[in-house]
């Protein structure tokens, strides 16, 4: 297996923090700055590799509902223009792209992992585990893989890039893809839970969700691990529920140990 160290070095002029700015707005306007290109892609073809994927996640820093990862392979004789990182494109541009990604693509796949999966895992292992899902669903196998910032428990050549949706052309169209879908599944739940605003603020931690969750508690598909889920002063009855679940468990198996002896 080869092994690619993760491109971590930026041009000196973008390494420094403009201290007028709070951090996310100085890390906005360096991926405003940075070019998203096929260099990365083609030093993978350069090294032998035909298909190559890019990979990426979206909904980590969310309070509801699932993470969800896409892995796509674009077609080297087509040239997909105004690619980058889905952060930095208005919703109506994204399903433009979105739609020219997925009928020029050689192949595409999503993938997601559920709020119950992350309380388990936490989030970054559910982010790892939907972006491998996505990378196995892909209809045409991949031979080298490009990777927003991680590594996959996978035997395929990989690079992490820092900044890899602002960078590489495949991770972008990953990212493009990935926010798509999950804003369609957020759509979808907001009229199921109406009180905390799901479909504009799509489960981020915005002032009125925040509000919603200190009136109402959290919602099934909240994610309870989360601290702004469970440190808020409303009565969490879900999460009272799964810990009484595990409570039962614990007995039963300690009832199996004492038959047994």
């Amino acid at each position: 297996m080869r092994v690619f160290a993760p491109c971590t070095e930026l041009p000196p002029k973008l390494k420094l923090a403009d201290e007028r700015f709070s951090p996310a707005a100085a890390k906005l306007r360096l991926l405003k700055r940075l070019r998203c290109t096929l260099k990365f892609e083609k030093m993978a073809w350069q090294s032998g590799a035909t298909m190559v994927a890019g990979v990426d996640e979206v909904g980590r820093g969310s309070l509801f509902g699932p993470v969800v990862a896409c892995a796509v392979i674009l077609d080297r004789s087509y040239r997909l223009r105004g690619l980058r990182d889905s952060k930095l494109l208005p919703a109506e541009r994204r399903e433009i792209l979105a739609e020219r990604i997925r009928e020029h693509a050689v192949a595409w796949a999503i993938a997601a992992v559920d709020a119950a999966r992350i309380d388990q895992i936490n989030i970054y292992q559910a982010s790892r585990v939907a972006m491998r899902e996505a990378v196995m669903s892909l209809r045409t196998s991949p031979d080298h893989l490009l990777i927003d910032a991680v590594r996959l428990d996978c035997d395929l050549p990989q690079r992490a890039i820092i900044h890899g949706d602002a960078l590489s052309a495949s991770i972008a169209a990953a990212s493009i893809l990935a926010k798509v879908e999950r804003d369609r599944m957020l759509r979808e739940w907001d009229p199921v839970f109406p009180a905390y605003g799901l479909a504009s603020n799509k489960g981020y931690s915005t002032p009125r969700h925040i509000a919603a969750l200190r009136e109402h508690g959290p919602s099934p598909l909240h994610r309870q691990s989360f601290a702004p889920v469970w440190m808020n002063p409303a009565p969490q009855e879900v999460l009272a529920f799964m810990l009484q679940e595990e409570e039962k468990a614990e007995e039963a198996l300690a009832g199996v140990d004492e038959a047994a002896v």
